[in-house]
């Protein structure tokens, strides 16, 4: 038999206001990643070879300082 639980969260003001940053950076960066996949594969059924290095999410840091305020491991899961 399998159980489950549910949990109701009641952060403070500051608390949700991180959780929705959180939430957003890790949506970017999921979306961002999706797209230089696609980016890399239409390039190779094009023919079109490129030795580019796999995009991490830090790698888009310097790029988007708003990632910096995001959890960093919650952006690597993404």
């Amino acid at each position: 038999m399998l159980k489950g639980y549910k949990y109701r969260l009641h952060p403070t003001p500051a608390q949700a206001e991180f959780l929705i940053k959180t939430i957003g950076c890790a949506r970017f960066i999921y979306n961002k990643l999706l797209e230089d996949r696609i980016a890399i594969r239409d390039e190779a059924k094009a023919g079109i070879v490129t030795r580019r290095k796999p995009a991490t999410p830090a790698s888009y840091k310097p790029l988007f300082p708003f990632l910096a305020e995001a959890d960093s491991l919650a952006l690597a899961n993404a």
